[in-house]
């Protein structure tokens, strides 16, 4: 297996894997440690079936569903990411990390590309350790304390789930998820600290009106993807990423009208930040 880093901040391609033939003990224990270190990992050319894609998640961690969208037919932890031709929103088409409104938040997620466009529908993602470690010491001590209120149904990420929920919605998920974490957590296995509020989800901070909350939040969430802290993936056929949610946002660019962007997405295990 072979590294190479993609920007400065995170985002690192490994190159010399065929999952299809999945991978040793030793191998698989030489991808996560990748992740660990760059954040976010990009493994091009896999050209998999979607049991041999849950075969290299299950390597991972432990693949759990997805609270609002069914799975596809026979494996209800891979869900179909997908912009038609006709639609105008994109899935999940805001800065976020995953499902922070859950009491656990995933660990990580991959993508693989089944279809994309002929131009745009890239992802950029941003390093919350280095948003975390740019901040002044006298922020960071305001932030320490701090635990943010996250919501499912903040209407900015609703709208972008709009489409799917009507195609593949599941019709048993409630209206609305809510869950509290620190504004800042500590990664467990690195030990780094990194920021864990993100635009899409975090309605506020407990123990603050709205109108206290909002002017830092507004702050945390400009800061946190400023350009030094993000790499960006342009996409190609059977390319996989996947991301540490514990300190990774990620945007998918909505730049694609009338062309198909089709995505298997699958989502593993977390724990309870601290």
């Amino acid at each position: 297996m072979q590294i190479q880093k993609t920007a400065g901040a995170l985002g690192a391609e490994l190159h010399g894997l065929d999952l299809a033939h999945g991978l040793t003990p030793q191998v698989a224990a030489e991808v996560r440690q990748a992740l660990l270190a760059h954040q976010v990992i990009f493994i091009p050319q896999q050209d998999l079936t979607p049991a041999q894609f849950l075969h290299f998640a299950q390597a991972m961690g432990e693949p759990v569903e997805y609270p609002f969208v069914k799975g596809l037919e026979g494996f209800p932890t891979i869900i179909e990411v997908k912009k038609l031709e006709h639609e105008k929103h994109n899935f999940g088409g805001v800065w976020h990390s995953d499902t922070t409104y859950l009491a656990e938040p995933p660990m990580g997620s991959m993508l693989l590309s089944r279809q994309v466009p002929p131009y745009g529908g890239d992802t950029l993602f941003a390093s919350q350790y280095a948003a975390y470690e740019a901040l002044s010491d006298t922020m960071k001590s305001l932030l320490a304390p701090l635990v943010g209120i996250s919501s499912s149904a903040k209407a900015d990420v609703s709208k972008t789930r709009e489409d799917r929920i009507k195609s593949d919605g599941k019709q048993e998920a409630p209206k609305e998820y809510r869950a509290e974490h620190p504004v800042v957590r500590t990664h467990p296995e690195t030990g780094r600290k990194a920021l864990f509020v993100n635009v899409a989800h975090t309605a506020g901070i407990v123990g603050m009106t709205d109108e206290e909350s909002a002017p830092l939040l507004r702050f945390l969430f400009e800061h946190q993807i400023k350009p030094e802290f993000t790499c960006r993936l342009r996409w190609e056929p059977h390319t996989i990423a996947f991301w540490d949610n514990r300190c990774v946002q990620h945007n998918p660019v909505n730049d694609y009208h009338g062309h198909r962007r089709v995505m298997h997405r699958i989502t593993l295990q977390g724990d309870r930040p601290a």
